[in-house]
């Protein structure tokens, strides 16, 4: 089933929307880049598995918004769609892996959850972004009918539903 619904789009919109999709990666990669560092720190400096953890899934994000903007700097970004979609696939597959081992681990440990203020506060930011920027890239996606960037908006969307450092 074709992701755009309404009538063919002209080539002006869709250069349009093909830069919307690049900046709005831009900032998801951006924005996670900076969640990632200051979460693996916060983490090692409060010895928190979680807070370390919750860095490590935003590089997985990370990945899956480079490769849509790699696509998006091709002169034909729709012929690159099945090498996008593969990599943002195997990002779900690591973002899913993540979750459950580090969910496992920690009912199995008994991990008795240490809180972190940093570490609060980069979560309530993220809530706050995250889905943002996901409803932008799905908005510009369908409109564009482009797999890719409804996928990698999935992708944001399924790192806001994982935040859980401590």
């Amino acid at each position: 089933m074709p992701l755009r619904m309404t009538a063919p789009i002209t080539h002006e919109r869709s250069g349009i929307l093909q830069r919307r999709i690049r900046l709005i990666v831009a900032a998801t990669i951006s924005y996670n880049l900076i969640e990632a560092v200051v979460a693996i720190a916060a983490g090692s400096v409060a010895s928190s598995a979680a807070l370390v953890g919750f860095g490590l899934d935003s590089t997985i994000e990370v990945l899956s918004a480079a490769a849509v903007a790699w696509q998006f700097t091709r002169p034909d970004p729709e012929r690159w769609e099945k090498p996008t979609l593969r990599v943002i696939a195997v990002a779900f597959f690591a973002l899913a892996a993540y979750v459950t081992v580090s969910s496992l681990l920690t009912l199995v440990a008994r991990v008795e959850v240490q809180h972190s203020p940093v570490g609060i506060a980069l979560t309530a930011l993220s809530v706050a972004v995250m889905p943002f920027l996901s409803y932008a890239e799905r908005r510009a996606g369908r409109e564009l009918g482009s797999a890719t960037a409804v996928a990698d908006s999935k992708q944001t969307l399924i790192c806001t539903y994982s935040l859980r450092p401590s």
